[in-house]
């Protein structure tokens, strides 16, 4: 079954300091005004936050499951995924680790229950 846009909802819209907003029809997640993941109006793909130096080979190595984001956000850390192919589990680590490079250390340290310094 393809991961939906509410599934994706379940997964952003409670971790710590996620604000959901609806821009143009497509409902974004995003910490202080950066946005970590993206839903298209379309429901079909979503965006998320991911390394810019190593989304190329993300996209070479599944290219029936992810893709290279449209010319204008290229210089964002940013890819682009196709929702049919995806597992629940695979988009939910994916939300995570989107969300984990846009908030402090120490609120990540916090949500995993983990302790240590910065």
């Amino acid at each position: 079954m393809p991961v939906t846009a509410e599934d994706i909802r379940s997964v952003a819209a409670p971790l710590p300091r996620t604000e959901v907003a609806f821009v143009r029809d497509a409902m974004k997640f995003r910490v202080r005004g950066i946005v970590y993941a993206a839903v298209a109006p379309d429901e079909l793909t979503m965006g998320f936050a991911f390394p810019k130096d190593e989304r190329a080979a993300l996209v070479a190595a599944q290219p029936a499951k992810f893709h290279l984001p449209i010319e204008s956000d290229m210089r964002f850390n940013w890819v682009r995924a196709w929702l049919a192919p995806l597992g629940f589990d695979e988009m939910r680590e994916l939300v995570l680790d989107a969300w984990q490079l846009v908030v402090p250390k120490k609120v990540v340290r916090e949500y995993y229950g983990l302790r240590g310094r910065s």
